[in-house]
């Protein structure tokens, strides 16, 4: 599955308006980048305390099925994007239909189901784990049969930061698990062996054009991230790799802005994709200080027509996510030497919710 052709049409100019649908952290950060370049930015969110408001020069907090809003949201901006992938597609269609939207929604549909996903990359050529459909107590049961234990059930659909799956392990109930997972349309993923996780940020610009920030190393903590390391502990070649399958994804897609390929990287040197996130990606937050531009600043050179800038790595980076009440203690950060305090403006306090991150660059 991959995304129409996009029609050339010029660059939008300084003064121009960007919408974003999703009011959250990374719409915060890219509403600042677009501010940076001149551009203003109207956030749609149903969140009244959506932390993106806060600094944007217009906000509408509505449903994302409020037709009327949406075409109020339309008739006010040059281009719409998005921040995060549970943005639902019917909304991003509607839009499409007035006014452009990137990426196009046709991706967005592809990465919100797992199975589509998996069943895309597969299609590519490009190795994920083993996986299989599951619809039912029954398809689980030979599911588990074929690719054996240990495997992961997940959602096909609305599942992040460890939500919607549960891990079928030698002496697990399949069907307590089905019934864990809410009995929903799943995918079971063979258990991989890998020996660290990795990702890439890349864009793709309007005319085909792709730049790839540098392959991040990250660790997660009860299926959150916690941190990113830059450079990742792989060899050149397999650096090389994991860009080359970001930058293929990106072409088949016909991609416009950024997007996160998250991958495995096995003992044998080999790689296999685990999600593509169509957006920018918490993994690349070391971008803001560890770089010569961000992935928010990139997103929005390519949905603009802008041309992208080359990333140039300032030396080696490290980011971590403060999560929950681990922000409170931002202040110990504040004095220390190449260390950068990003904090998300968010009301409230909650146990595995992001609220903030730290930056630390290194000298080369």
């Amino acid at each position: 599955m991959t995304a129409t052709s996009l029609v050339p049409r010029p660059a939008l100019e300084p003064d121009s308006t960007i919408g974003i649908l999703g009011g959250g952290q990374l719409g915060r950060m890219l509403a600042l980048a677009a501010a940076r370049l001149g551009f203003k930015c109207h956030v749609f969110s149903p969140s009244p305390d959506s932390p993106a408001f806060d600094i944007v020069h217009r906000v509408t907090c509505a449903d994302y099925g409020d037709t009327q809003a949406l075409d109020r949201f339309a008739a006010d901006v040059d281009v719409v994007t998005y921040e995060f992938e549970n943005v639902p597609a019917d909304t991003a269609t509607f839009l499409a239909a007035r006014v452009p939207v990137l990426p196009d929604p046709a991706i967005l549909a592809t990465t919100q189901d797992r199975l589509v996903e998996k069943n895309f990359v597969a299609g590519l050529g490009i190795r994920t784990a083993a996986f299989a459909d599951v619809a039912s107590p029954a398809h689980l049961q030979a599911a588990i049969e074929r690719i054996g234990r240990p495997a992961v059930l997940k959602t096909r659909r609305f599942g992040y930061d460890g939500k919607g799956q549960v891990t079928i392990k030698n002496g697990t109930d399949p069907d307590a698990a089905w019934r864990e997972v809410g009995g929903q349309p799943c995918i079971l993923e063979a258990f991989v062996p890998f020996e660290r996780e990795a990702s890439v940020v890349a864009a793709r610009g309007h005319d085909g054009s792709v730049e790839c920030f540098d392959v991040t190393e990250n660790e997660h903590r009860d299926h959150i991230l916690k941190t990113s390391r830059v450079p990742a502990a792989l060899s050149d070649a397999d650096a090389a790799q994991a860009r080359r399958i970001a930058e293929t994804i990106a072409q088949k897609f016909g991609y416009v802005g950024v997007l996160a390929v998250e991958m495995f990287a096995l003992r044998a040197g080999e790689l296999l994709v685990n999600e593509i996130a169509p957006r920018v990606h918490n993994s690349g937050h070391w971008t803001l200080d560890g770089a010569s531009v961000s992935q928010f600043e990139e997103h929005i050179r390519a949905i603009a027509g802008w041309p992208l800038a080359k990333p140039i790595r300032h030396g080696r980076v490290e980011m971590t996510n403060l999560i929950g009440r681990e922000v409170e203690d931002y202040r110990r950060y504040l004095t220390m030497p190449g260390v950068a305090v990003h904090l998300y403006g968010k009301a409230a306090v909650r146990p595995g919710r992001k609220m903030g991150h730290v930056t630390r660059v290194f000298e080369k």
